[in-house]
């Protein structure tokens, strides 16, 4: 029988120390690092495990598994695998939900200071000359402690985002229709009936959800327009969560006094983005009141290797043969 191989499609190009470690000898180890789809033609045929970071695997590429057990998503979204068709194929989908947990929440927490307590925005004007060297240059701020934080989706990083908050003072509330009742009671948390009911109420809004055909643009226009005015909106789950379209006009008016974004539907964005311009002009207000960060909340060093030796083990327990943590198809 010929060793058992596992492939890494895309963004290892390293000496791969992480997942040799978790596999031991007897598996064959490749890293493609290929930049799209169409780069794995006849080079995953034969992987009995495949782990996959960025580059979607659709229908058409899982048709060439031969052979394969499992898929591991090297991270917590698995929007871009095609998880159904990989079922139909006898091939379980896992991924790795809790690696950058710490991280994510607190990037989320970086990004709702760094908008609330005016950093971003008085070193944005400070570096253009657009302003004195005074306090007055982020004026009007307003203390944290006993404001409402609402966090749509409820899971582990929105409940680390949750406590983080808390820690703060700040009044905690959320809004998750797949969360058991009782989370609310042990945390300490309020929670609302619906997103409407979350909106009108939250001082600050903080995206941690997943990104499906029902959470899609499910932060627009008209959620947006809920907000008090003067609001800020946090987003470090999936960039096609938020309507992104409809941040520059909610900006522009006040309803917005400030957003941080970690992803965006499309990455890297492009030129024509309306969201993109808007930042990118001098004389918009969203030119210094969003804060943009390149999909990067998950990022530490002892993150990526966690997710790394993660996803080697999960391919690992499958080509045993035992229980495949984390299945999602």
């Amino acid at each position: 029988m010929p060793e058992p191989k596992v492939v890494i499609t895309d963004m290892m190009a390293d000496e791969l120390a992480p997942e040799r470690e978790a596999l031991g000898p007897g598996i064959r180890l490749e890293a493609l690092d290929a930049h799209r789809e169409e780069d794995l033609a006849g080079r995953i045929e034969d992987a009995d495990a495949v782990i996959v970071y960025q580059v979607p695997l659709s229908r058409r590429a899982i048709e060439r598994l031969e052979r394969c057990r499992v898929i591991v998503r090297g991270g917590v979204g698995y929007d871009k695998v095609d998880g159904a068709f990989a079922r139909a194929r006898g091939i379980a989908l896992a991924y790795v939900p809790d690696y950058c947990t710490e991280e994510v929440a607190d990037s989320a927490l970086g990004l709702l200071l760094a908008l609330t307590r005016g950093l971003a925005f008085a070193n944005a004007r400070l570096r253009a000359r657009e302003a004195s060297w005074s306090f007055a240059v982020a004026a009007p701020l307003r203390r944290l402690r006993g404001r409402v934080l609402g966090i749509v989706g409820l899971g582990r990083i929105g409940t680390a985002t949750a406590l983080r908050a808390k820690a703060l003072g700040m009044e905690v509330a959320y809004y998750d229709p797949y969360k058991p009742l009782g989370f609310d009671k042990a945390l300490g948390l309020r929670r609302a009936a619906t997103l409407e009911e979350l909106a009108r109420e939250s001082w600050a809004l903080s995206l941690h959800c997943p990104l499906t055909a029902e959470t899609r643009t499910m932060i627009d226009a008209d959620v947006l327009s809920l907000l008090p005015g003067g609001s800020y909106l946090v987003n470090t789950a999936r960039g096609g969560v938020v309507d992104t379209a409809a941040v520059p006009a909610a900006v522009a008016c006040g309803q917005l006094a400030g957003v941080g974004l970690d992803v965006l539907e499309s990455e890297p964005p492009g030129e024509d983005d309306p969201l993109i311009r808007a930042w990118r002009d001098p004389g918009h207000p969203a030119h210094h009141r969003v804060v943009l960060t390149p999909h990067s909340a998950f990022y530490s060093e002892e993150s990526r290797r966690e997710c790394r030796t993660k996803a080697a083990l999960t391919c690992l327990r499958a080509l045993a043969g035992e229980p495949i943590p984390n299945v999602v198809n």
